[in-house]
């Protein structure tokens, strides 16, 4: 697949933090993706009380959304900051725990039980910490996942979730040559190579 110069850009778990830090953070929606809105439907398809996987959540608002709406949602960020943001956003109080599983990952978890947010890498979670998904949304995780870990990084997705579970996809289509990502450029027949 024609990636062009992206396929060997590696950003670090540091650069990440420091976007937060810095509020460098023009990725984040305040009034939510438009294509959650759109898709919704294709993501709960009629079902109620799902489990929703946030990878790379941020601070997301649609996680807000989708436990008013009474589903479980489960988020993995590398940034505390960005978790605590999301709870004060959102006047949520939460408390926090190790995840002993993980060296110095933490679970904040909003106080209704209803979101639970990992602080640490995607790649420390497995299904036997958090669980199976019925639904996935995958805003800008993908697109942020380095090149060189995309392939482990789906492999995860896939073992997340379950069998007839809905997986919403984001991704930006434009000349990898031209700009060096984050976000990148995942071409459309690497998708279908990643995920089947």
């Amino acid at each position: 697949s024609d990636i062009g110069s992206q396929k060997d850009r590696v950003v670090t778990e540091e650069e990440w933090l420091q976007k937060w830090e810095m509020g460098n953070i023009g990725f984040h929606k305040e009034q939510g993706h438009p294509l959650f809105q759109k898709y919704l439907d294709v993501l709960l398809n009629g079902r109620s009380g799902l489990r929703i996987f946030f990878p790379l959540c941020g601070k997301a608002v649609e996680m807000k959304w989708l436990a008013d709406m009474g589903h479980s949602v489960v988020g993995v960020e590398v940034s505390e900051e960005a978790v605590k943001e999301f709870f004060s956003d959102h006047s949520l109080p939460y408390c926090e725990e190790p995840v002993p599983e993980i060296s110095g990952a933490k679970m904040f978890q909003s106080t209704s039980g209803n979101i639970s947010l990992y602080c640490c890498s995607v790649y420390d979670l497995s299904s036997s910490i958090v669980g199976k998904f019925d639904g996935v949304w995958d805003r800008g995780a993908l697109v942020a996942v380095n090149p060189c870990d995309r392939q482990r990084y789906a492999s995860l997705m896939i073992n997340l979730v379950e069998k007839n579970s809905s997986y919403l996809l984001v991704t930006v289509s434009y000349d990898p040559n031209k700009h060096k990502g984050p976000p990148f450029y995942v071409p459309e027949s690497e998708i279908k190579s990643l995920f089947g």
